[in-house]
């Protein structure tokens, strides 16, 4: 234990442990050392969200390009929308406003590959654009049925 001192308040005379003596000095303590502490807390929480951010535009990305491959492999005659308009629609509406869609391919099947832009949570601070493919066959190149054209196609 600690060394004991005395004290006198009034009139009587108080016995007081060295340990609590020195306790007023310690308040606040915890306090300065949270503020110094939270810019990194801060920091670590921006970081969480705007990777949480990019991982969404790329998986927005992904599910337009999807889309827009599917509309673009139908025949002409069977499609409501076109390419373009079938990815938009597929993404969120934030994220597909600023979505760049572009549909090619040859006879055999059709790429489409969608690019959007990562959003910030930093005014100003620019994180580039996430970019997905996806290739869908034409429907002049599947196969007739009863035939399995491909390894693990199912019989018709």
């Amino acid at each position: 234990m600690g060394r004991i001192t005395e004290t006198r308040t009034g009139a009587a005379l108080r016995l007081v442990p060295a340990r609590l003596r020195g306790r007023g000095r310690d308040r606040g303590q915890a306090s300065i050392e949270f503020l110094g502490f939270l810019p990194l807390l801060l920091l670590v929480a921006l970081a969480v969200v705007q990777l949480g951010l990019a991982a969404y535009a790329v998986q927005q990305a992904g599910t337009g390009a999807r889309a827009a491959a599917r509309t673009a492999s139908l025949d002409a005659a069977d499609r409501e929308s076109g390419p373009q308009a079938a990815g938009r629609a597929a993404m969120s509406g934030w994220v597909a406003e600023g979505a760049r869609i572009s549909v090619g391919g040859g006879s055999g099947a059709v790429r489409a590959t969608a690019t959007v832009t990562i959003p910030s949570v930093i005014p100003g601070v620019g994180f580039g654009t996430a970019s997905r493919s996806a290739t869908m066959p034409r429907p002049a190149d599947l196969p007739a049925p009863g035939v399995a054209a491909w390894e693990g196609a199912v019989a018709r």
